[in-house]
């Protein structure tokens, strides 16, 4: 009687480099199906989809071949080479250029696709990535490809009792690292002991007394609830944050192929898949195989059909040395990030266990930005189902404050309640306002979020400080939620949000410029010192289309990701002086402008006289990125005064994370002081989010001016990139926008975040704030 002997990856790995080519075969064989899996979702034939996956699995081959490559986690290091196989693949196309050597693509990172920029940055993120990487590969089959016990076993060597054991110890070795990460961000000195216990407090396993100090904590305290959310439910936070960070955004389509394919990868093989490759990639893998495989020759030579050509891999961090292999559970492994808070990992509570089958509602309701006197606004409901079992059909009561009032789509009072937007928030829900706003949806699964957003009008005498609240019923379920705060006299409100696969981009530019005939003029456009300021200059319009019908004209690039659809877009204009009710609008490829007429036109006093900034709702001809123009003649010149426009957009990626997006009003002067904006209505996460400030008549040579979330200055990504020089007449260009600024930044959020912009001798006229953040789907 023979036995099959089934190696680990590990043990696979460690035979390829020592050049046993059925051992890659047999890797090949486990594997394949999730890189096509993966790569459907990049490429758009079957025939690229082998090439994708055939080029990959060859030079990774070449990269072992000379001790390079992954030692444990085969699958993760796989789909990130898949990945940056598909991407530079598109990029070498567009440019019409050839990648480069294996060795700038193996550079100890993931691959981090343009559209999830910051991800690796988060939290969560940079907890998995420290930790071994036999870990991390267990945590991958486990939690987000949700592979079964059995079929994991042969990948790591073990029992499926080893793999369950092996995967406990991960997920607490996890929120360790998590801890330990948030620790070290430095909160105040009242969260940290008992941040110190939140592990045995998640588990269950403090003492009574203990576990009462901790409760009463984390009921006050924003930033521990977010951190005990965040542990409670790892697992979300492993398919929402590291999922995408390996499979990148076609996470859920990757998943959704690997299920018809079988997770584990087929059956074992040996020099076999050689022989099922397209005989078009012999040629390729020849090389590669000849290098790195010694006995691969002869197979080559008697015809037989080699394996995958040209790929581009990329290393994750590199790991500790892996455990061996033990034959039954206790699996040994060092702990990565020791706490000596943390006693050691116990088994999962009773109760819990008994409650793994249930549905399980989180609610929260909350202003979008502020609900200011006077003014109309957006209130957000936001609901996520994080037990393992559907709900059942989902009632929502919704309590507004007195004065508070809802506005249908077309902004009649006391009509039906409209969703804000389609994408990703109607998602179901029918809205009927009366005394209250009742809204119902079907049932919500496991382990998904659903929003819906209420238009609200703010009466003049509304009182302060009362807040909108909540109720939801589904079956059995029942429960509330109130928002902690209410109505304002001032702030920032909201005028379009959305939940889904989304983001947010700015682009804007000046109308007004210092006159070109002066020498000078040309240094200042140039952004070089001294004389960089609008009251330091006569300013003169400019013109830079060739319409002689336009007295002022000016581009600007609106930056879209490739395949986004724009759901929202708003224009927006200011100057000195008197009000300018209309501009003038032209999107790519168009010859004629088009005149837009301003929605809302709000009036301020400036130093110099009033100023003002008109808003209008462009989303019916703003469908695309590109270069925009916008033109006008009602331009008041002269020294002091500031002019131009900037287009705001929310737009839809199918390659997007699901994330919150919003974007708030303020039209406010900011003068020797500072406002607040609060940036509520947006789940805490620990991605980064991007945040757009549109401010006018900003001074660059004026020192002082400053933005400030949660007690820490924030660095704009343009101009001089001075965190105390902020507003300096930057945008995305390098020239001189005198008197506008559209500055991006990319902060991590936190709870409960309040924006604080100062200035301490510019005088600023704070225009918009657009904001989207990765939230959990």
């Amino acid at each position: 009687m023979s036995v099959e002997i089934r190696q680990s990856d590990a043990e696979l790995l460690d035979a390829v480099r020592g050049g046993d080519s059925a051992a890659y075969g047999t890797l090949y064989e486990r594997h394949a199906s999730a890189a096509r899996s993966l790569a459907r979702q990049l490429v758009p034939s079957e025939a690229e989809v082998e090439d994708v996956v055939a080029e990959t699995f060859t030079k990774i081959l070449d990269l072992l071949g000379r001790g390079g490559g992954p030692h444990d986690a085969f699958r993760p290091y796989l789909l990130t080479s898949v990945r940056r196989t598909a991407y530079d693949r598109t990029a070498a196309d567009r440019r019409n250029v050839t990648t480069g050597e294996i060795e700038q693509y193996d550079p100890g990172v993931p691959f981090v696709d343009p559209a999830l920029a910051g991800l690796e940055r988060s939290l969560v993120a940079r907890a998995f990535l420290s930790l071994p990487e036999r870990w991390r590969m267990v945590l991958w089959h486990t939690e987000v490809e949700h592979a079964k016990a059995a079929d994991i076993a042969p990948l790591l060597g073990l029992s499926a009792n080893g793999v369950a054991a092996l995967a406990y110890r991960a997920r607490e070795g996890l929120r360790q690292a998590y801890l330990q990460m948030h620790l070290a961000t430095s909160p105040s000195q009242a969260c940290r002991p008992v941040l110190g216990k939140m592990g045995s407090y998640v588990r269950g396993g403090l003492a009574k007394r203990e576990t009462r100090v901790v409760d009463d904590h984390v009921g006050d305290c924003a930033d521990c609830r977010a951190v005990f959310l965040e542990l409670t439910d790892v697992n979300q936070g492993l398919r929402v944050i590291v999922g995408p960070l390996i499979a990148g955004p076609v996470l859920a389509g990757y998943l959704a192929g690997l299920g018809k394919a079988g997770a584990a990868g087929g059956a074992l093989g040996g020099v076999g898949w050689l022989r099922r490759m397209p005989k078009s990639q012999q040629a390729a893998l020849a090389g590669a195989v000849a290098a790195v495989v010694a006995g691969a020759a002869f197979l080559l030579a008697s015809g037989t059909e080699p394996v995958p050509p040209k790929p581009v891999a990329v290393a994750p961090i590199p790991s500790p040395p892996s455990v061996a292999p033990e034959p039954e559970p206790p699996v040994e492994v060092p702990q990565p990030v020791p706490s000596r808070a943390e006693p050691t990992p116990q088994p999962p509570p009773t109760k819990e266990r008994l409650n793994r089958g249930r549905p399980k509602l989180v609610a929260s309701i909350d202003a979008l930005g502020a609900l200011v006197r006077d003014k109309p606004g957006i209130v957000g409901i936001r609901l996520r189902n994080v037990g393992r079992r559907a709900t059942e059909e989902l009632t929502a009561s919704v309590a507004l404050p007195p004065g508070v009032s809802v506005l249908d789509s077309g902004g009649r009072r006391g009509a039906a309640a409209g969703a804000v937007d389609p994408v990703g928030t109607v998602d179901g829900w029918s809205c009927r306002a009366g005394n209250s706003v009742r809204c119902v949806r079907p049932a919500l699964r496991a382990g998904h979020a659903t929003a819906v957003f209420l238009r609200v009008q703010v009466s003049a005498d509304a009182p302060k400080g009362v807040g909108p609240s909540l109720r939801v019923r589904s079956g059995p379920l029942r429960l509330a939620a109130t928002s902690p705060a209410g109505v304002r006299e001032g702030g920032a409100t909201a005028r379009f949000a959305a939940d889904g696969r989304v983001l947010t981009r700015v682009a804007g530019n000046t109308l007004l410029s210092c006159p070109e005939v002066v020498p000078e003029c040309a240094a200042a456009r140039a952004r070089e010192p001294e004389r960089r300021d609008n009251d330091l200059w006569p300013m003169t319009p400019l013109d830079q289309d060739d319409d002689a019908d336009t007295r002022t004209s000016s581009w600007a690039e609106l930056a879209l990701p490739e395949g986004s659809r724009v759901v929202w877009a708003g224009l927006y204009w200011s100057g000195s002086g008197g009000r300018a009710r209309k501009i003038m609008l032209r999107g790519p490829g168009a010859e004629e402008y088009t005149t837009v007429r301003a929605a809302e036109v709000t009036t301020t006093a400036m130093p110099i006289g009033s100023g003002y900034q008109a808003f209008a709702d462009v989303t019916r001809m703003v469908r695309a990125g590109g270069r925009w123009w916008a033109a006008g003649n009602a331009v008041e010149s002269g020294v002091s005064r500031h002019a131009g426009w900037s287009l705001v957009v929310v737009a839809e990626g199918r390659r997007e994370p699901y994330s919150q997006a919003v974007v708030l009003d303020a039209a406010t002067v900011i003068k020797d002081g500072a406002f607040t904006v609060p940036l509520r209505g947006l789940t805490p996460s620990a991605a980064r989010a991007r945040l757009d400030l549109v401010v006018w008549d900003g001074d660059a040579d004026l020192p002082g001016d400053s933005v400030k979330l949660g007690g820490h200055r924030l660095r704009p990504d343009g101009g001089d990139r001075d965190a105390r020089n902020v507003f300096d007449g930057s945008t995305a260009g390098r020239w001189n926008t005198f008197g506008l600024d559209v500055d991006t930044f990319h902060p991590v959020l936190g709870s409960d975040p309040a924006l604080r912009i100062a200035t301490k001798r510019d005088v600023l006229l704070l225009g918009v704030v657009a904001v989207s953040v990765p939230a959990r789907s």
